[in-house]
């Protein structure tokens, strides 16, 4: 029997042979008990005339031997998911289907908690800036709200303005904080949370390693709970070449960021830095099959994979025998971001996929995890990393490999699990 079943009929069980106290848990009609005696066909309504309270009523009745059993009338409710209203939530694969991260669930879970999609939280997003402020000829993305961003800084241009000239920065802030159910647009997995926009890479997606640097201490400093860098160096850089990155990584790490990168897209087996780095989480890619994709590094320092989408690797464990079809058409992952070489225009447009798409989907669910409180008031990076790992979905061969690291991220597991326990 699973475990779920299973706790459901032990505290069934408990509540017929407790005390009266306890059987009265749970939400239930008042004024009424329902009760079946030996030898009668079907249970009735109890109709309570005497002032007692149920669980004074169902005491009573417990004690007369002709009594089979006594309990409350209990109230049910229907089960929902919050499904959004946006019109592009539809072509979110990623959020939604067999092989996505669960959040419709997630959502739910989210606001039963006390904190609705990572309100609260501060996540920084290094990257080629965001579309966040109408500012000289840039236009915020038209579905990413003022209120969720915080003041950022451009690494590039060196000034207060880290506007997107490149689209991939504003698609990454969408993964994690778009607007939602606003009837426009497309989703985002913690849409409460607020964005730290860091702009560091170039209008052709490039940036070094010093301003990446100084990025990450200047979240750290500023108290960004989550890091997320998607990007990467080639995969032929060194610690030894890039000693101002894994110092920032540590100094972030002491200061109770958790931060999380992209695995890299160089169909190799092992993973890129910065992701590499001790203390940093590294994301793979997965495609809407539930498969590894098949640009996506793997390898043993490989941590955990998220929908990125594109093509299917080849399949190597049984379990990818019957899923993954090399042969297949891409899928994309969808965001509002630049339609075309225009910062004023947006739309969703086809293309995005890789590693650098996978990384946000991590750093959303962690800043569910972390507004949730489920591991307490302030958890540390590695309390976070631990039950997102412990409550991701096993693929490929049982067990960690370095192909999925341990799984594929679950939102709806991350919040409902006990912390660092599977469910």
């Amino acid at each position: 029997m699973p475990i779920r079943p299973l706790l459901l009929a032990l505290a069934a069980l408990v509540a017929l042979l407790t005390p009266a106290a306890t059987a009265a848990a749970g939400e239930y009609v008042p004024g009424e008990v329902v009760v079946k005696y030996d030898g009668g066909k079907n249970a009735r309504v109890h109709e309570i005339r005497d002032g007692d309270s149920v669980p004074e009523t169902i005491a009573e009745l417990r004690a007369n031997p002709r009594v089979k059993y006594a309990v409350p009338n209990h109230i049910a409710r229907a089960s929902q998911t919050f499904v959004p209203n946006d019109p592009g939530f539809r072509r979110q694969w990623n959020l939604s289907e067999p092989w996505g991260i669960g959040m419709p669930e997630a959502w739910s879970l989210a606001a039963a908690s006390g904190a609705p999609a990572g309100k609260g939280v501060l996540i920084a997003v290094l990257d080629s800036g965001v579309a966040f402020e109408r500012y000289k000829r840039y236009r915020r993305s038209p579905d990413l709200r003022k209120r969720t961003f915080v003041r950022g800084y451009d690494f590039i241009d060196r000034d207060r303005h880290p506007n997107d000239v490149f689209g991939h920065g504003t698609h990454v802030a969408g993964t994690i904080a778009q607007a939602t159910n606003n009837r426009e647009g497309a989703a985002g997995i913690a849409y409460e949370a607020r964005i730290m926009p860091l702009r560091v890479l170039d209008s052709a997606g490039s940036g070094d390693s010093v301003a990446i640097a100084k990025a990450i201490r200047y979240a750290a400093r500023r108290d960004a709970d989550i890091i997320n860098l998607s990007l990467e160096f080639e995969l032929d850089v060194v610690p030894s070449e890039i000693p101002e990155i894994l110092a920032a990584i540590r100094f972030a790490h002491r200061r109770g960021s958790l931060i999380v990168a992209a695995a890299g897209n160089g169909f190799g087996r092992k993973v890129a830095y910065p992701a590499r780095a001790d203390q940093v989480i590294a994301v793979g890619a997965t495609t809407r099959s539930g498969c590894r994709s098949d640009y996506s590094n793997g390898g043993p320092d490989l941590d955990l994979v998220a929908p990125g989408g594109g093509v299917d690797a080849e399949p190597r464990a049984s379990q990818e025998l019957d899923l993954c079809n090399p042969n297949s058409a891409s899928d994309w992952i969808f965001q509002v971001t630049f339609r075309g070489r225009s910062v004023q225009k947006f739309g969703m447009p086809r293309g995005y996929e890789g590693t650098s798409m996978a990384a946000p989907h991590v750093s959303g669910i962690a800043a569910l995890v972390i507004a949730s409180g489920k591991l307490g008031p302030n958890p540390s990076p590695d309390l976070v990393q631990n039950h997102i790992e412990a409550t991701s979905r096993d693929l490929g061969r049982p067990g960690f490999d370095g192909r999925y690291g341990h799984g594929l991220v679950d939102a709806a597991r991350a919040l409902r699990c006990p912390p660092m326990m599977a469910c």
